[in-house]
Order: C-alpha cells, then sequence, then structure tokens
C-alpha cells in the first residue's frame, strides 16, 4: 500500500510554490531595509512584533550563517514569527553571493514552476557547474528531477545538498517523498521524521508522517 501520489506531488509544488514566492519578499520591505546586526537583534527580543521584524530582515540582508538562528525561530511561541522565519530560510537558501548565478537560479525555478522540466534541469545544472558549494542549486534539481520522474537522479542531488546544508528540512522532507515512490515507507517515514526534528511547523510533512505510520504499523500486525 502506498499513499497518494496525488497528495506526494501536491506537497513538492507547495513547497516549490513557497520557494518561489519567498525571493519576491525583499522588494517589498526594500523601503525599510534593515542591516544584519539590527535584525539579529531584534529576533532576540521579547516582543513577538519585534522578532517578527527581525525574522522579516534576515530574509532581505541574512546570509548562510544565520540559517542557525533562523531555525531556532522556527520554534518560537508566536505563530507569525515562525513563519515567516521559514520564509527567510527559504530566502537566505536561496541567495548564492553570485548575481549572474542568481539570475540563472531564478530562471530555472521560474521553468519548474511553467512545468518545462527539462530546461529547469538544464538551467540549475548550469547554476552548480558555476556555483557547486550552492546548496539551493542541487535541491532545485532534485525537485526538478522528482517531478520528471528521475528518482535515483533526484536522490542523489538530495545527498549533495545534505553534505553542504544538513538542516534543509526541504530536501529531508523530499527524501521522504522518493522513498515513497520508490516504495520503501520506513524509510521515507525516517526522513520525514528528521524534517520535522528540523522544522515541527510543516504540516503537511505531518500528516504525511502520521498517515505513513499507521499504515506501517498495520502492516506490521497483517504481517504477524
Amino acid at each position: 500500500m502506498r499513499l497518494s501520489k496525488v497528495a506526494m506531488k501536491r506537497l513538492v509544488l507547495l513547497v516549490l510554490a513557497i520557494a518561489c514566492l519567498v525571493p519576491a519578499m525583499p522588494a517589498a520591505a526594500a523601503p525599510d531595509r534593515p542591516s544584519r546586526a539590527q535584525a539579529l537583534a531584534a529576533l532576540k527580543r521579547t516582543d513577538a512584533d519585534e522578532r517578527r521584524r527581525g525574522a522579516l530582515g534576515l530574509a532581505i540582508v541574512g546570509r548562510m550563517e544565520d540559517a542557525p538562528t533562523l531555525i531556532i525561530a522556527l520554534r518560537d511561541t508566536d505563530e507569525r514569527v515562525r513563519v515567516v522565519a521559514e520564509q527567510a530560510l527559504w530566502a537566505v537558501w536561496s541567495r548564492s553571493g553570485d548575481a549572474r548565478v542568481d539570475e540563472l537560479f531564478a530562471r530555472g525555478v521560474a521553468q519548474m514552476g511553467e512545468q518545462r522540466l527539462p530546461e529547469a534541469i538544464a538551467t540549475f545544472t548550469r547554476v552548480i557547474e558555476l556555483k557547486p558549494d550552492f546548496a539551493e542549486g542541487w535541491n532545485k534539481r532534485a525537485t526538478a528531477y522528482f517531478l520528471a520522474g528521475e528518482f535515483r537522479r533526484s536522490l542523489k542531488d538530495c545527498g549533495e545538498v545534505v553534505k553542504r546544508n544538513p538542516q534543509h528540512f526541504g530536501v529531508l522532507s523530499g527524501y521522504g517523498q522518493i522513498y515513497l515512490e520508490l516504495d520503501q515507507p520506513e524509510k521515507a517515514l525516517e526522513y520525514f521524521r528528521r524534517a520535522l526534528e528540523v522544522n515541527p511547523n510543516l504540516e503537511g510533512v505531518q500528516g504525511l508522517a502520521e498517515r505513513l505510520d499507521s499504515m506501517i504499523v498495520r502492516r506490521r500486525q497483517r504481517s504477524i
């Protein structure tokens, strides 16, 4: 028994949609562009609105080294802070530090959103060639491979992401989706749980994990 492919594809496309929308956040907030130091300081304040502004600030000016701070914010007591921290992580992860690579990356995301998967794969391959240490280039190509049904290639790229960004909850949940397609439910559940350990706010992943756990229990009971 396997979970619905429609449910899995929906989850992938939801994650992709978030990743596509996040880079637009900085432009909307540009008039109030904070310094990185201000954003980090705001995230430590007791006022939830200040912490939310701090997380939004890091979406605009944050660096990869700020990701651990944002991951901590995924467990903030205020839901709004958690939501913005997750969006900020996608924004930080999606910046390579190279204008040419960022332009190619945005093109690939657009191609993938339009289901032009061969073109997207080619574009992300070029991103990887130019900036092999840019984890999100590997992650987006892994997503494109998954959507194209090339699961083994997707798995290989997921491994490259984890080498560079071990707390990438998107790729951890991606592993789970791939292992579901490969009919390895126990391994899928392991990766869904790992994703939730990093980001407990992934409602879609939580729902899949719960259903998968119940399915595995029933399968074991029938085998006794």
